[in-house]
């Protein structure tokens, strides 16, 4: 066998660690070279699938590549984050990333994929208003009045969400914990019947996402207490919001972008640039505030503070509340 010289032996062994590198940059500067497909955790027709649409239309005319939608429901979102964590991490699969994959960090703690740990964190998409409705056969108008009459009937208010474990539950929860009310949690399957069950007297107070709550408020079936927001909303504009009455409350549905870890992060900074020319445009900031959502424009690196900000905090009310996964 031939042998190199020491020299030249040194100058090709830097040559070679330097591949990886050299490459991950010309991959950045390439890609996409094909489509690239999101997958959504919930039905198609969901908020979250629309949403995921419409950015997703918008992103493909600046990557020059399909974003093709791939739903994947199921156990409360882990599915999709199965799906994704389990993906080559090359750019061309991505999670859409949400509330519930912080919640799950907790909830299913023993689930062998986990968001902060699985996911690389690439853009955030919005953050979404979620606002407290009573029956209107409940004799309260504000925050103040209902915590009043919570605290005079122990024990005989009941609280709706349209699943356990999930954010309008868990919104409800952190709601009972700092003003130290007392009421019993009935869930229901899904929102449509947590309406039903409000309207007709059965339960009496709700957490809900705006876009679900708001045709009922507007004819008059529910009756909205506050925003959960820190700021007012524009679609209920003489709601004020629940941290009036009670300060350091505030609970926002979010999206965002996540990608397999070890996705190269020339790619995650390049798709992040994108997203976040996407949300600048006026069409799409139109069609989020039809959402009663805002956009939620950061960095890779705050995005992931931002996710690991909300699995602590939702851990903290779970393990406090003893809330089991369903």
């Amino acid at each position: 066998m031939t042998k190199l010289p020491r020299r030249k032996f040194l100058i090709m062994a830097a040559g070679a660690a330097a591949l990886p590198t050299l490459s991950h940059a010309a991959w950045a500067q390439t890609y996409p070279l094909r489509p690239v497909t999101l997958i959504v955790f919930v039905p198609a027709g969901g908020s979250p699938d629309i949403s995921a649409r419409f950015v997703g239309q918008s992103l493909s005319q600046r990557l020059g590549q399909s974003v093709v939608i791939e739903n994947r429901p199921g156990a409360g979102g882990s599915l999709a984050l199965q799906a994704v964590a389990r993906a080559p991490a090359d750019g061309y699969t991505l999670l859409l990333v949400a509330v519930p994959h912080a919640i799950n960090v907790t909830l299913h703690e023993k689930s062998n994929v986990n968001v902060t740990h699985d996911v690389v964190p690439v853009a955030g998409l919005y953050t979404g208003t979620f606002v407290m409705v009573v029956s209107p056969s409940l004799p309260v108008k504000t925050v103040p009045e209902f915590i009043a009459y919570a605290k005079a009937n122990p024990g005989k208010v009941n609280m709706t969400s349209s699943g356990a474990g999930n954010l309008s539950h868990l919104a409800g929860e952190l709601f009972k914990a700092m003003t130290g009310i007392e009421v019993v949690h009935v869930p229901y399957k899904g929102a449509v019947l947590a309406h039903a069950g409000l309207m007709a007297g059965e339960v009496h107070v709700m957490f809900d996402a705006m876009t679900s709550a708001l045709p009922n408020i507007r004819s008059g079936r529910l009756r909205a207490l506050a925003v959960t927001t820190a700021t007012r909303s524009e679609a209920l504009a003489d709601i004020p919001t629940v941290a009036e009455a009670v300060p350091g409350f505030a609970v926002s549905s979010w999206l965002g972008i996540g990608a397999p870890v070890g996705t190269p992060g020339e790619i995650v900074d390049k798709l992040n640039k994108e997203i976040n020319a996407v949300l600048a445009d006026p069409a799409i900031k139109a069609r989020f505030a039809a959402l009663s959502s805002e956009p939620l424009v950061v960095s890779p690196a705050d995005f992931g503070k931002f996710i690991g900000a909300e699995a602590e905090k939702w851990g903290k009310v779970i393990r406090a509340t003893k809330i089991k996964p369903r």
